[in-house]
């Protein structure tokens, strides 16, 4: 029986519906786990994204790690982190991220990474040195949510030598809205291809990516991004609500269009397994590396 999209009402941007307003978690974890990356001197894509669920996950001793700087190349509508001139490099980084995955006691790691368009590598060695830093100092699984190297197309081959047990990188949004969303450099078929040469390259990695919702998408769309994910051997699958970093300075980021309820993305998720992906995260406040550990084992 084919699925039927649910009729819902869903209020309009900007007002925030009330699934979207959650209570912090407290208690001294949240400490801890700030003061070991601040002891150690690490960026997070929780603080420096402005993640919703940075305290949850710092409750629950887990962080997802941003290497390569705190500084990005590209200008993306949607992100908060810092656009301009990266720093240099610093060479002792894969092991203080290694040795902080040790001291949280992390079984599954995550290592994420601003776009460096300025380095020759496009930062994949840097990738690679994290990956078995971390492998060595903790025997945790590695999952790499990496930008999208279109300057350097060896810059995968690198990181995957590495043999990350999974291997994400976001589509984001349609192909209607990718260099609205995503800027002028990105290519949505680059973006397929990525996800396609790491099974060529080692069929055994997992590949991931995921999809912000509210930016003006239709259903339609949303299927046939999935289509073409499952068509480049995409296993797991992330599906969440794009919410705008910063409403004081909201001519810097893409307006949100629409707030999806939790109904659909329930019903969005649903649909997304019965198509074909081995895993998927659907909810408003999903993330990319959101339960990651739980998303890996399971399968």
């Amino acid at each position: 029986m084919p699925l039927e999209l649910p009729i819902l009402d869903s209020p309009a941007a900007p007002r925030l519906p009330r699934w979207l307003k959650r209570e912090v978690p407290k208690g001294n974890v949240n400490h801890f786990t700030s003061h070991v990356l601040e002891d150690l001197k690490l960026e997070t894509v929780c603080e420096n994204a402005k993640c919703p669920n940075r305290m949850e996950c710092y409750s629950q001793k887990t962080a997802t790690f941003m290497i390569l700087g705190n500084v990005c190349t590209r200008p993306c509508g949607f992100c908060a982190v810092s656009r301009g001139r990266p720093d240099d490099l610093s060479a002792d980084e894969p092991e203080r991220v290694a040795e902080a995955a040790f001291r949280l006691g992390l079984r599954h790691v995550v290592i994420t990474s601003v776009t460096r368009d300025d380095l020759p590598d496009a930062g994949a060695e840097h990738f690679y040195q994290s990956v078995l830093a971390v492998r060595k100092r903790t025997g945790a699984s590695v999952e790499v949510l990496t930008p999208d190297f279109i300057t350097n197309r060896a810059a995968l081959d690198r990181v995957i030598a590495a043999a990350p047990e999974v291997f994400n990188h976001n589509t984001e949004t349609m192909p209607r809205l990718y260099r609205k969303v995503r800027g002028p450099k990105s290519d949505y078929r680059w973006t397929l291809g990525l996800l396609r040469r790491v099974k060529q390259l080692n069929p055994a990695i997992k590949t991931k990516s995921g999809l912000m919702l509210g930016l003006g998408e239709t259903h339609e769309e949303v299927f046939e991004v999935l289509a073409d994910l499952l068509d480049a051997g995409c296993d797991f699958l992330t599906l969440g609500q794009y919410l705008m970093p910063s409403a004081t300075m909201a001519d810097h980021y893409l307006p949100v269009v629409r707030y999806i309820p939790p109904e659909e993305f329930a019903f969005l998720g649903r649909a997304a397994k019965s198509l074909g992906f081995k895993q998927v995260a659907s909810g408003p406040f999903v993330r990319s590396s959101y339960h990651a550990r739980e998303m890996a084992e399971m399968f």
